[in-house]
């Protein structure tokens, strides 16, 4: 074991060294202090003094950050790095002012004067790398956002402290020059790339073609954004990870190179081989490292480098041979392809596929696969750590560094969920762990937006040296900073949640919302839960009865929204149960009381409690992928291209479901029709005393969900306007809730169903149920009045982000004009930029396409020397005798000289070396110019013509 010990900790110094930052200390400190106006606003950010000092940083290089002043001075805050401060920054306002900066909503209420820090307080973090994203969270969460978005998103990382995540937007125009230069044509390129909501699995190999193709603009806008997020990252002191070239290919790759040497792989997700079954590059072909190395030059040209790469060659994939020998082989030839672009490169591996399929990855052949990269090159990620670490069953991954991260979400799916107990012991048993080679920790969520709790816990853990004493306290002291005032309702209603819906364990706590309201229905669907549901409809109602106090807080708008969906999503469960006991028992009666409640009662109610908040629409979803298009045709495929994603995933239902969301329209559109048929089936079963077919039922359900996908829509807020302006401008009215909950005929039992079945359902009281549907009817009047004065306003608003689009897409809109002052640029200049944009854009094509003839010209030059060569070589053939007069070795001799001495000085005349990164770019330069077939041609014939003057 020491000299394991000792290999690692030599892995651990060459993986030190490699990702740092490359920003100076003033852009950091810079950095930071803009995003302090952003988050409080340039009056208060005054009282707060940010630097960035190197020197405060551990030799191992941990960041440190230093928090002082207060009161009547300003605070002082110091970091290691622009991470570091921002990480401080975050301490302070959590701590000393009881803030909170979340997804859902800041909370940013500063007392006056500011707190005072009675002490220097300094802080260094236990973990080299704070860790965030997970492939799949740039289709599930990212995919539509714009720059105003992403730099939200980066905030809230430099602010949690996190230094390493993944960088992947763009990649596919990469990836378009590489196949374009190897021999593909575009329309072969097009048909392999998938949409936009499928590219993360395309990217892992999964699939290709589903969704596609990607248009031109995509490409041109994913780029620029791109720079954007790597220029921010970097900035703070992040380490982007950029994405490295993990094995697979186009088919059309097959055409333009018929030697290569593949394997297909078998099928991903239930989809046939027409979206599928990825060519892999055997190990030992020698366009593997050709491909590789190609795509890392051309990304770092592009984007530059911070030397660490993603790569999956086997997620959700089984390898075509299990032998430790192929596997070793394939992760060295990855590897080694990154390495002929980039020597410093740094291999970052999700550990999903070891715990995936732990029948297949037996320690053989993990071993294999981690010992074939050199120790401290390969930084794996322990993606679902907190409920299935791979670091204990694999001797800390036999040397390699590693990352403790928390899954926690899958699909992007809503549902109160958490294992908060398991998440808070987790980093520091695996950090004492014999021999543990963990480095850092991390989240590495499917999709965001969801639980924010136990992320605010896993970031904080960051940071921490040991666990939290008492999460208890702790979950209450989150509930104070969430609604910026201690509420002992709201309290009591968090420690329900925490030892119910966030007091998941063991294996069977998967967060992938399994519950039957958004799962194609059935006899068979499990709705055992691991928590007592009283407890949830206890906070429900505590939440509820803490409502006036707390309405100013949008954490809490979100919190009483959310809290009252898993209410309804429990109480759809618990009928569920009834319906199948009704049917069992052939009640068709009780089939229909139960049925009526779960799908005309419940889920339209669930519908319009969504529709109260714009982060609950399926409106706003969509509304961000059509803010991607350029023209409307281009704004239907991308909300086709959501929908798909959030429903049945594949053009079968492939993946039925895994994406689900509980969306205001997706539930009254999508879910209750499905429900609706579903106990249509079952009643027509009973009373014509015929059994029901499930088979049967599924064909006909999927004529109902593809219809969903293809008919004809309403625009994105038409669903909704009914109950879109529920609240006030500063208030919510709780009453809405309990209006909406009684009308269904649920609140008064919520209590009751709890924790007991739902076979004994209390009559509805009629004259109470109409004496509420008319009060509905009548406040959906005055709310539907309400929506149509403010259709205009939406009109004028969307003109209003079209002109702020244009702004954020179009360059020069950038760029200061100092001739028109600092005042913003008026509707007339942004879209004369916008129109000299488009024609440079048009004149830059035309230049492309002049150098597409160019290198086609050369490519017929090329085949007319071929054609001249093979008539040589005939001709040589037909006259066996001809030329048996050798030329002398000295002759032969001296026109190799002739061709190097003239090679050497053109190499010595193009080539810098004032940095490597410079050399490479001469080197490809100066090979690309002066060794083409033609160039090299000239060289001969001129050293030929010179030695024959010399001779004769």
């Amino acid at each position: 074991m020491e000299a394991a010990t000792v290999a690692a900790a030599l892995g651990f110094l060459l993986l030190a060294g490699v990702g740092g930052s490359s920003v100076d200390e003033a852009r950091e400190e810079s950095v930071v202090r803009a995003l302090v106006v952003r988050l409080l606003g340039p009056g208060p950010a005054a009282d707060f003094s940010v630097s960035v000092e190197r020197a405060l940083a551990t030799e191992s290089g941990l960041d440190t950050y230093r928090l002082s002043g207060g009161g009547g001075a300003r605070v002082q805050v110091r970091g290691s790095t622009g991470v570091a401060a921002a990480a401080g920054l975050h301490r302070y306002l959590r701590d000393f002012c009881g803030c909170q900066v979340v997804w859902s909503g800041s909370q940013l209420h500063l007392p006056q004067p500011l707190p005072v820090v009675p002490e220097e307080l300094a802080e260094t973090t236990p973990h080299r790398y704070r860790y965030y994203q997970n492939v799949c969270t740039q289709s599930y969460s990212f995919v539509w956002w714009d720059w105003a978005r992403w730099e939200k998103e980066i905030d809230w990382m430099a602010l949690n402290g996190i230094n390493l995540a993944l960088a992947w937007n763009g990649q596919e125009a990469i990836w378009q020059r590489v196949y374009l230069a190897l021999g593909l044509t575009e329309s072969e390129i097009n048909e392999y790339f998938t949409g936009p909501a499928f590219l993360a699995w395309g990217r892992m190999g999964n699939l290709h073609t589903w969704g596609g193709p990607l248009s031109r603009f995509w490409h041109l806008k994913q780029i620029y954004l791109q720079h954007r997020i790597l220029d921010r990252m970097r900035s703070f002191g992040m380490i982007p990870v950029l994405p490295a070239f993990a094995g697979h290919i186009p088919k059309a790759l097959t055409r333009v190179f018929p030697q290569m040497n593949v394997t297909r792989l078998s099928s991903w997700g239930h989809f046939n081989c027409s979206y599928s079954c990825p060519y892999l590059l055997a190990p030992e072909d020698p366009m593997f490292p050709l491909i590789g190395s190609l795509f890392l030059w051309e990304l770092s040209k592009e984007f530059g480098t911070n030397h660490i790469y993603g790569a999956d060659t086997f997620n959700e994939m089984q390898p075509p041979s299990s032998q430790p020998s192929y596997l070793a082989a394939i992760t060295t030839a990855v590897y080694e392809a990154m390495i002929a672009a980039d020597p410093d490169a740094v291999w970052l591996l999700q550990g999903w596929l070891f715990q995936h399929q732990p029948k297949f990855w037996g320690p053989d052949q993990v071993k294999a696969v981690l010992r074939a990269v050199p120790l401290g090159r390969l930084l794996v990620l322990d993606l679902f750590a907190e409920n299935q670490p791979v670091y204990s069953r694999t001797d800390s991954f036999y040397g390699q560094p590693f990352i403790w991260c928390m899954l926690h979400n899958f699909g992007g799916n809503h549902g109160l969920f958490g294992s908060l107990e398991a998440v808070n012991q987790g980093p520091q048993a695996a950090r004492l762990y014999p021999n543990s080679t963990m480095v850092g920790t991390g989240i590495a969520p499917e999709g965001i937006g969801q639980n924010e709790v136990v992320y605010t816990l896993m970031t904080e853990l960051g940071w921490r040296k040991d666990p939290v004493p008492d999460l208890v306290a702790w979950v209450t002291g989150f509930a104070d900073r969430r609604y910026g005032l201690s509420q002992e309702d709201a309290k009591e209603a968090w420690k329900l949640l925490l030892r119910s819906v966030y007091n998941c364990s063991g294996k069977a706590c998967v967060g992938h919302n399994r519950s039957p309201l958004v799962k194609r229905p059935s006899l068979k669907i499990n709705t055992t839960v691991w928590y007592n549901r009283s407890d949830v409809f206890e906070a429900w109602r505590l939440l509820l009865k803490a409502a006036p106090n707390l309405t100013t807080s949008l954490a809490f708008r979100y919190d009483l929204v959310d809290i009252t969906r898993q209410a309804i999503q429990e109480m759809v469960s618990l009928y569920y149960e009834e319906v199948k006991i009704s049917y069992r028992k052939k009640d068709l009666i009780l089939l229909l009381q139960a049925g009526g409640i779960l799908a005309y009662e419940l889920l339209p109610v669930l519908d319009e409690v969504l529709a109260t908040d714009k982060r609950f629409l399926l409106g706003s979803w969509l509304e961000q992928a059509r803010a991607m298009a350029v023209n409307e045709t281009e704004a239907q495929f991308y909300e086709q291209n959501s929908l798909y994603q959030l429903t049945l995933w594949g053009p079968e239902g492939n993946i039925l479901d895994y994406a689900n969301k509980q969306l205001a329209g997706l539930v009254e559109d999508y879910y209750a029709p499905r429900w609706r048929l579903f106990l249509e089936t079952l009643a027509g079963s009973l009373a014509q005393s015929v059994p029901f077919k499930q088979k049967e039922f599924d064909k006909n359900v999927f004529q109902l969900e593809k219809s969903k996908m293809t008919e004809p829509g309403a625009s994105p807020e038409d669903p909704w306007v009914k109950v879109e302006y529920a609240y006030s401008d500063n208030s919510l009215d709780p009453g809405l809730f309990v209006e909406n909950t009684r009308k269904g005929s649920v609140v008064s039992r919520a209590n009751s169903i709890g924790s007991t079945s739902a076979s004994s359902v209390p009559n509805t009281d009629d004259e109470d149920s109409d004496y509420h549907q008319e009060s509905y009817k009548e406040s959906y009047k005055d709310r539907r009045r309400r929506a149509h004065t403010q259709s205009e306003q939406k009109r004028r608003d969307a003109i209003k982000r079209g002109y702020d689009d244009l702004q954020t897409i179009v360059p020069t809109c950038q760029q200061q004009d100092f001739s028109i002052g600092s005042q913003k640029l008026s509707k007339a200049i942004v879209l004369q930029k916008t129109i000299d944009y488009i024609q440079f854009l048009h004149k830059e094509k035309k230049k492309q396409e002049e150098e597409v003839s160019t290198l086609r010209k050369d490519v017929t030059a090329l085949k007319i020397m071929k054609v001249n060569y093979e008539q040589i070589v005939k001709a040589h053939q037909d006259n066996p005798h001809e030329g048996e007069d050798q030329v002398s070795d000295q002759d032969k001799f001296n026109v190799f000289q002739g061709v190097m001495d003239s090679l050497f000085e053109s190499f010595n005349a193009s080539i810098s070396v004032a940095s490597f990164q410079e050399l490479s770019a001469c080197v490809f330069s100066w090979i690309e110019e002066h060794c083409k077939p033609q160039t090299l041609r000239e060289i001969v014939i001129g050293v030929l013509h010179q030695l024959k003057n010399q001779l004769y």
